[in-house]
């Protein structure tokens, strides 16, 4: 197997499990940021973000030499033969992707490459990025012949992502030579999967188009729990029929609070302004934006149909992150209906695996609680807000002794109507309409 001299630039997310994973299949990584703070976490042993197996794959390839991190560009780039661009790439307010990040790294990377390298683009960036890459090499005095381009999208989901990266479904590269094209072929021989071949424009537009897809079938199957709720129809039962057929499939056909994440909103929202630069409207994918800004009042509503007026009243949210095995709050529901909740007056006692550090910089008066069960402390209501498996796992006959009030709001759909039911809850799950207190 050959071996390549790999600098990431940004140890975020993508940066951090993109170089822990080149480096557990053999590469040697140098992973760079401008964070002084953030490399010397990341020196000791620690690591700023939460990701199951993340700290224990980078400190066995720590152990290794194979990974190490540094505030250094110039000495990341000396003897790189491939530079990752991993930095993050924000929505300005229109929703259009803010690439100085990009643009003041490839500046960097142009003033101190020495030899041949090439620059790939990890980070989502919109279509004709890889021409802006290089157009900014070339300004900085590069010749052709110096340096290739490439774009490599990436396909993490947060709480997976090692696997994801180790044994995906599908490798993606974009390029304009053959040069950099087998030298990408040669970096991911150790993964068994797929690898596509596409020009950098289509590469780029892969990551886009999937990520837009993806939040489409989530925002639909809300909708169809919509129409669910009005009729008495269950959407599970619903999505599940519909998955059966391999056209569809069952994946991200389950009703619930709607995306957030790092990915989604802001991937959805770029797209949207790249095809209007283009001079088209994507109008389909503004419908999906509405329809997930909406199910997030879904949790009021129903508040509101079992407890009358929300004024004074202690609600327990369970969950904060945006899914489950991840402390990521970016675009996070429960944060936004802790706002809703809290304007109407309410009173919040939350509880979350890992999150709750992070939450309280944003949120500072709310409850925080040592574990599910003191959340429900003097508590009308219960949110399931995020499907941990401790909240799976929970004693619903306990939870229904602690609650002074037997409302149920299941937005994750979790449990089962039938037993909540049965055990005197006055339960609501999304699109399978509400589940009254047996008399």
């Amino acid at each position: 197997m050959k071996k390549f001299n790999v600098t990431i630039i940004g140890s975020g997310y993508v940066g951090l499990v993109t170089g822990a994973c080149l480096a557990e299949i053999g590469h040697s990584v140098t992973c760079v940021d401008n964070d002084t703070r953030k490399i010397q976490t990341l020196q000791k042993g620690h690591i700023p973000i939460y990701e199951p197996g993340l700290k224990e794959l980078i400190a066995k390839n720590k152990k290794k030499k194979r990974i190490v991190f540094t505030n250094s560009l110039q000495n990341g780039i000396e003897d790189a033969d491939m530079v990752f661009i991993a930095v993050n790439t924000p929505p300005l307010p229109d929703g259009e992707a803010d690439l100085s990040y990009v643009e003041a790294v490839t500046r960097e990377v142009a003033q101190h490459m020495k030899r041949y390298i090439i620059i790939v683009e990890k980070s989502t960036v919109p279509v004709q990025t890889g021409e802006k890459i290089k157009q900014t090499i070339r300004l900085y005095g590069r010749k052709p012949e110096d340096f290739d381009v490439a774009s490599n999208p990436e396909f993490l989901r947060e709480g997976t992502a090692i696997k994801d990266f180790l044994k995906p479904d599908r490798i993606v590269v974009g390029v304009e030579s053959k040069r950099a094209e087998e030298a990408l072929r040669a970096l991911y021989k150790p993964i068994r999967a797929p690898l596509i071949v596409t020009d950098i424009k289509s590469a780029e537009l892969i990551k886009h188009s999937s990520n837009s897809f993806l939040a489409m079938k989530i925002s639909f199957i809300n909708a169809v729990a919509q129409v669910c709720e009005r009729v008495g129809a269950d959407v599970t039962c619903v999505a599940k029929g519909m998955g059966y057929d391999k056209r569809i499939g069952s994946s991200f056909l389950n009703a619930g609070l709607g995306f957030g994440g790092s990915c989604f909103p802001k991937d959805l929202a770029a797209y949207i302004k790249m095809a209007e630069r283009a001079g088209y409207h994507f109008d389909l994918l503004k419908a999906v934006q509405h329809i997930n800004e909406q199910q997030r009042q879904w949790v009021i509503d129903h508040l509101k149909k079992a407890l009358w007026n929300l004024k004074g009243k202690t609600i327990a949210m369970w969950g904060l992150a945006f899914k489950p095995d991840t402390d990521d709050l970016r675009n996070a529901p429960a944060i936004d209906i802790i706002r809703k909740l809290q304007s109407e007056g309410c009173q919040v006692n939350a509880y979350d695996p890992v999150a709750m550090e992070k939450t309280k910089a944003l949120l500072p008066n709310v409850r925080y609680c040592k574990d599910p069960y003191d959340a429900l402390s003097g508590a009308e209501a219960v949110v399931l807000a995020t499907e941990w498996q401790v909240f799976k796992d929970i004693d619903l006959k306990k939870v229904r002794s602690l609650l002074k009030t037997p409302v149920f709001l299941d937005a994750r759909n979790a449990f089962d109507p039938v037993q909540m039911a049965s055990l005197g809850f006055d339960y609501t799950a999304v699109g399978r309409g509400s589940h009254k207190k047996s008399s």
